[in-house]
């Protein structure tokens, strides 16, 4: 099978920064003086090698601004820690927030980069503590970080997982009141390949973690996608010729317009007409 491989620079929307905000998320820039809809979120907000994000469908479908504040490796540090993405997304009518892993925030063992929150930054004392065997050096993913961790020790890095989801249960609550509560939040699930270490995005976050948020919230829209190579729907994306593999792993344009629609629907009470 072949592919029609472009350079991501064909994509519609270049990266933009709002305000004073260091993160770049996906354009175009969007005028903030209209009512408007703000997406707080990672890769998949952001739409990474699909020419238009599911943002870009819902602006036509709810007749409103809709601004992409999705960031390509942003984690919840990401946001929680940018007074200029908060403000925007505290004016707008309601928030779409992304439920991001868990692994990719700075907690009591580790710390992130604070806008690429995927990347391993350094230990904490309690992690050497914890693991004294381990030269925390050779590692610059969370993923492969725990990863090893787990295959050192599972009874020790269920320690470390039940401090992960500890803060990432106090990180979203802090977002959402930053947020007034005016927040949807969406639980986009989709499985990953054995080779990434864990079963599926996003990771670590379990039911009880959501159903932790729900009294805050205006709602949560849980949504099972599949990756592009599972969808068949990597003909419809676009990438440089060295990017295939992760292009696999993300979701395409089809699986875009799916979630297009669901939030469609659930959004529609909540905006102002």
């Amino acid at each position: 099978m072949s592919y029609e491989l472009k350079s991501a620079g064909a994509l519609s929307g270049e990266p933009c920064r709002y305000g004073r905000s260091r993160l770049l998320v996906r354009g175009p820039q969007r005028s903030l003086d209209d009512p408007y809809v703000a997406f707080l979120g990672g890769t998949e907000v952001y739409g990474r090698f699909v020419e238009f994000p599911f943002v870009d469908s819902l602006q036509t479908r709810l007749g409103m601004d809709c601004i992409n504040l999705g960031s390509v490796n942003a984690g919840l540090d990401s946001f929680v820690q940018d007074d200029s993405l908060i403000g925007i997304a505290r004016q707008a009518d309601v928030s779409v927030v992304q439920m991001l892993g868990a692994q990719n925030i700075s907690n009591p063992y580790y710390r992130v980069h604070p806008r690429r929150n995927d990347r391993f930054l350094q230990a904490h004392a309690a992690l050497k503590a914890l693991y004294p065997e381990v030269d925390f050096t050779e590692f610059h993913f969370n993923k492969h970080l725990l990863c090893t961790l787990r295959e050192i020790s599972c009874q020790r890095f269920e320690q470390v997982q039940e401090q992960l989801q500890r803060s990432w249960i106090e990180r979203m609550s802090d977002l959402v009141e930053a947020l007034d509560g005016r927040v949807l939040l969406l639980w986009l699930r989709y499985e990953l390949d054995a080779e990434t270490g864990f079963p599926e995005e996003p990771v670590l976050v379990d039911r009880a973690m959501a159903d932790a948020l729900r009294p805050k919230v205006q709602g949560v829209l849980e949504f099972r996608a599949a990756s592009a190579a599972v969808a068949q729907d990597i003909a419809g994306m676009i990438f440089g010729q060295m990017e295939l593999p992760a292009a696999r792993h993300m979701i395409g344009p089809k699986e875009h317009l799916r979630i297009a629609d669901a939030l469609a629907d659930r959004l529609s009470p909540l905006v102002r007409k």
